[in-house]
């Protein structure tokens, strides 16, 4: 079955009333974990940004807690594990500011771990890509929220 392009969808939903509108996000909510959370992201929190992004950092407090520091591989593992995390919260939001906050309070967590970045070339490589991904995110903002994260970022 080849999927309808967006257009065709945007079209065909606005035929629809409004229950069959609610059935169908009800039942594509039951098939995967991701729609039911972009849903409730989408439903309830999307409204109040600050707090969204207050909660995500409450759960990576929580993750980075259980990061083990005296094995490499482990840390490894559970450090990618968060970086997901934090990349799908990212995408559910789609603004920019969300997106350098919650990097920014990645990296800085990452550093307080005491892991040595340097002592994992790939726990170097990471914290240096998300380095480079919030320059760039940083770069898109007003002018005024680039001046307020630029000093976070001097101090990664």
């Amino acid at each position: 079955m080849k999927a309808a392009s967006l257009k065709e969808i945007k079209t065909e939903l606005d035929m629809l009333h409004p229950t069959q509108l609610k059935e169908l996000c009800t039942r594509m909510a039951k098939f995967r974990k991701e729609n039911k959370e972009l849903l409730t992201y989408l439903l309830f929190e999307s409204q109040d940004e600050d707090t969204y992004i207050k909660g995500i950092k409450e759960q990576m407090d929580d993750q980075f807690k259980e990061v083990k520091k005296g094995r490499t591989y482990e840390a490894k593992k559970q450090i990618r594990k968060i970086l997901t995390f934090v990349n799908k919260q990212i995408k559910y939001s789609g603004l920019k500011r969300t997106e350098v906050e919650l990097r920014i309070y990645f990296c800085q967590k990452m550093k307080k771990t005491g892991i040595t970045l340097s002592a994992s070339t790939f726990l170097g490589n990471l914290y240096l890509r998300q380095y480079l991904t919030i320059q760039k995110a940083v770069a898109t903002l007003h002018e005024d929220l680039q001046y307020d994260y630029s000093e976070e970022i001097k101090l990664l």
